[in-house]
């Protein structure tokens, strides 16, 4: 069984086959070959990995997102968070960073936010003195924080995989993403003092109260997606489905910067883009169901258990271990497969699933822009033309400040458990 569930997929991601054909040959070559199971069992779990309610929220989500950038409320949440900033050292880089986060309170997009950010600002970047590598390592890495940022679909995920309340997953992921955010602002300051790049003018009360005003209704999405989730007013899955209506009547009736032509076009990209997650939850609860039937989580867990590993020891190789996996796999894949593996281990160790599940969103989210195969590499590279060296080169100071915000994070519980609590 070893060779067709661990080495097998190995061979399989090398060659560059998608994630979902690596999960889905694993499991048949193993019925047929290991384990003899019939047919039926491998449709039954594939089909049963997509009936639960909560899964709704992603397509919402996403939609939510894909209107965001099409309507023409994330440029506006650009100019907002340029006009906020003012005389900070590398003001623009700063933006990006609050831009990035802002945009990633709505969608929770990594991607979205590296493609709607890399086209508006990418140009600026390079003409404030930048630099093209470090302008693209910039917008690359700062879309890593809207995997943390609520809404965050990856939380959902985890909160599917895991168990555990996507709410106060939420709530856990406000105080660590505003705190990668601001190291990377910090970082940003420090670069432009160190190589004199000027900031992007001075802050204008006028300026900012009138850009505070076009991005009105956009800032007040995200108050209130997330008001009604913590106040109960909705599930996650109603907060999405009100995200949309919500983005539709601002663009459609408030902004005036969409027809009824292209909402309808912006479903149909949220729908592919929906289709390509589901098909890989799909094939992971496949996965993890044919490792938990053959009993590797409690082998895992017997094994842990036999190193006698203290709780800090074990996040330290979680971190490590998770690191090196975000360089080949999405986080979606890496979540629905490892979390209910690892998630006994955490809670045998005590260690709050809910503080493990920012932990392991974090790894994966650096993940994102970490080389060879980050999704947002290869986004910031179709946005700035870019060769990949050249993105490898630019991300690597920021791979440095994420991964020392991620040990902050990790060994200081509170920052996860202290707003959760109060839910």
């Amino acid at each position: 069984m070893i060779w067709s569930l661990a080495v097998l997929p190995l061979l399989l991601l090398a060659a560059g086959t998608p994630v979902f054909l690596v999960f889905l040959t694993a499991v048949v070559v193993t019925m047929m070959f290991v384990m003899p199971l019939p047919p039926v069992a491998l449709q039954q779990v594939l089909f049963g990995g997509l009936d639960n309610y909560a899964l709704l929220a992603i397509p919402f989500f996403v939609f939510a997102g894909e209107l965001m950038s099409t309507s023409g409320i994330a440029h506006r949440l650009i100019n907002w968070a340029m006009a906020m900033v003012g005389r900070v050292p590398g003001s623009l880089g700063v933006a990006t960073v609050a831009a990035s986060t802002a945009i990633g309170a709505i969608s929770g997009s990594s991607v979205a936010a590296v493609a709607a950010l890399g086209k508006t600002l990418y140009p600026k970047l390079v003409a404030s003195g930048y630099g093209k590598e470090r302008a693209g390592g910039l917008l690359a890495s700062s879309g890593a924080i809207d995997i943390v940022i609520p809404p965050s679909i990856a939380m959902i995920l985890y909160g599917l995989a895991a168990e555990q309340s996507i709410p106060k997953l939420f709530m856990a992921g406000i105080l660590p993403g505003l705190l990668m955010a601001g190291m990377m602002a910090g970082f940003v300051v420090i670069v432009a003092v160190r190589n004199g790049i000027p900031s992007e003018g001075r802050f204008e009360p006028r300026l900012a109260w009138q850009a505070t005003k076009e991005a009105f209704w956009a800032l007040l999405m995200p108050i209130f997606v997330l008001g009604g989730i913590y106040n109960g007013l909705f599930s996650p899955t109603e907060a999405g489905g009100f995200a949309c209506v919500y983005a539709i009547v601002v663009a459609l009736f408030i902004y005036r910067t969409m027809s009824v032509r292209d909402v309808i076009r912006a479903a149909g990209n949220a729908a592919i883009l929906s289709g390509q997650i589901m098909i890989i939850v799909a094939a992971a609860s496949v996965i993890t169901w044919m490792l938990t039937t053959q009993g590797v989580p409690q082998a895992i867990i017997a094994w842990i258990n036999a190193l006698q590993l203290s709780a800090l020891t074990f996040l330290l190789a979680v971190n490590v271990g998770l690191l090196v996996i975000g360089c080949f796999l999405d986080p979606t894949s890496a979540i629905l497969v490892f979390a209910p593996l690892l998630v006994p281990m955490a809670i045998a160790l005590g260690i709050d699933p809910i503080h493990f599940g920012i932990v392991m969103t974090i790894n994966l989210a650096i993940g994102m822009f970490t080389p060879p195969f980050g999704l947002n590499i290869f986004v910031a590279q179709s946005v700035t033309g870019l060769p990949a060296h050249s993105l490898y080169r630019g991300v690597g100071p920021f791979v440095v400040v994420l991964v020392l915000a991620l040990l902050i994070i990790t060994y200081v519980p509170a920052l996860s458990l202290m707003l959760g609590s109060q839910l």
